[in-house]
């Protein structure tokens, strides 16, 4: 029999207002902002840094976050087998699953056919657009210039270039530093617990400016490309679009149906996140939320800390839905030929290529204008063609890749039996609620995340 008080408490969060959720107030900044873009353009067109702040503020705490949940969670549980299993576990699903997504992506845009038809003559394509991109391409073209980026020059430099594999690969290493010391480590773990406390509680401040965000970062979007350009190659669109569903039901569906809990309900769980980073088009807006609810979902703390940062580099897969969508779309519109052995060849350059996206922050086009470039078949100026287009194109990777890595978090942590299935089924068949008695938790985040 449940307590008065606790009882009460229950009944007043589930009768709290639908307009104080979050999920609610960024699915309406979006839609004012597709009003205000459309109707009024010229002042839309202003509220780019409205949405670039927000994700400034949030890039900002992301090196630091990562830091200090790795180094809690590695140097908390003193086992350095259980952090090399957890990471052997973790990469080889991400290959398998974004080799998955690589193929089914080249599938789709073969039989749906978006780009045949348009017949663009490439020499009337102007490819000063892409002249950045194709400048960039080299950074993420070898595997050795890939692997050699992991290692920061400095550990200041890792933190002040935002790379999230770098700051990964200096974490674990100061987390079994500071586990191979036992208990002289305390003082630190105590510090590192105390920052991230304070990390927590910026994020949750931040969180409440998220509509906003939403709202200047979709007005921006809509003023400047309008609905015109998204007509215009709407089939390319539609079947993106198409293929990531596709990819949810015939990939991740049964992914999660198989480790026993509903992908439905986890959407439902991370909603607010999966809102915002279709308004923000940036993965980055909601890192720190999700490491919070995976753990409230029952995932153990360690296993968190390591699968989802590197998850966030080597996981994403709808980016590789994107890549082979667009690259075999080039090669329709421009009648350039494929037969499936380019097309085999163009899967193998996707699979290393897509790795080196890791690296690069914001890095879709680039990565795609090395792709080209090392397969050596579809002109890479053609990427002009998209780029009207890749902000929408964009939203729906980035959710595609959310998603993926949170199933990869909760799958990972089940294989290695650090989750806590009774406080997975009661979270997503309850939703979740974000407490309102602790300032430190504000909207999605947790101050020391204690209560899991």
């Amino acid at each position: 029999m449940s307590l008065p008080g606790k009882s009460a408490a229950a009944k007043s969060r589930e009768r709290r207002p639908f307009y104080l959720d979050l999920s609610f107030q960024v699915l309406a900044g979006m839609a004012i902002g597709v009003a205000t873009g459309y109707f009024f353009p010229k002042f839309g067109i202003n509220l780019q840094p409205v949405g670039d702040a927000f994700i400034r503020i949030i890039q900002m705490l992301i090196g630091p976050i990562i830091f200090c949940t790795v180094c809690s969670g590695i140097a908390g549980v003193n086992d350095f087998k259980k952090v090399g299993r957890v990471a052997i576990k973790a990469l080889l699903y991400f290959e398998v699953v974004t080799s998955i997504a690589l193929v089914l992506g080249l599938v789709v845009v073969n039989v749906l056919k978006p780009g045949v038809g348009m017949n663009v003559d490439i020499h009337s394509v102007h490819s000063a657009a892409v002249d950045t991109y194709v400048a960039s391409a080299h950074h993420v073209i070898t595997t050795s210039e890939f692997l050699l980026n992991v290692i920061p020059h400095t550990a200041i430099s890792a933190f002040a270039g935002g790379d999230v594999l770098q700051v990964l690969f200096f974490s674990v290493l100061f987390a079994f530093g500071l586990a191979a010391i036992g208990e002289r480590a305390q003082p630190a773990l105590n510090l590192i617990e105390a920052v991230s406390g304070s990390l927590f509680w910026i994020i949750g401040l931040t969180m409440k400016i998220a509509p906003l965000a939403a709202f200047g970062a979709i007005a921006f979007t809509v003023s400047k490309f309008g609905f015109g350009t998204l007509l215009s190659l709407g089939k390319l669109v539609l079947e993106f679009y198409l293929t990531c569903l596709l990819f949810l039901l015939l990939v991740l569906w049964p992914i999660a149906k198989v480790n026993g809990f509903s992908l439905l309900r986890l959407m439902r769980y991370i909603g607010a996140e999966l809102l915002l980073v279709i308004g923000t088009s940036s993965s980055e807006t909601v890192f720190p939320q999700l490491i919070d609810k995976l753990e409230r979902l029952g995932c153990e703390k360690s296993v968190v800390g390591l699968v989802l940062p590197t998850a966030y580099t080597f996981n994403h897969d709808g980016t590789c839905l994107y890549f082979a969508a667009a690259a075999v779309f080039l090669a329709q519109a421009t009648n350039t030929p494929m037969t499936w052995h380019d097309q085999l060849v163009l899967l193998a350059v996707l699979l290393l290529t897509s790795k080196g996206a890791a690296g690069v922050s914001g890095a879709a086009i680039a990565v795609l204008a090395a792709t080209l470039t090392a397969s050596n078949t579809i002109p890479v100026e053609s990427i002009a063609l998209i780029l009207g287009i890749h902000k929408a194109m964009s939203s729906g990777f980035v959710f595609t890749n959310i998603i993926g890595n949170s199933v990869a978090t909760i799958v990972v942590a089940n294989w290695e039996k650090a989750l806590d299935r009774v406080a997975l089924h009661r979270e997503l068949k309850a939703g979740f609620k974000a407490p309102s008695s602790s300032p430190a938790r504000l909207n999605q985040t947790t101050s020391g995340h204690a209560g899991n």
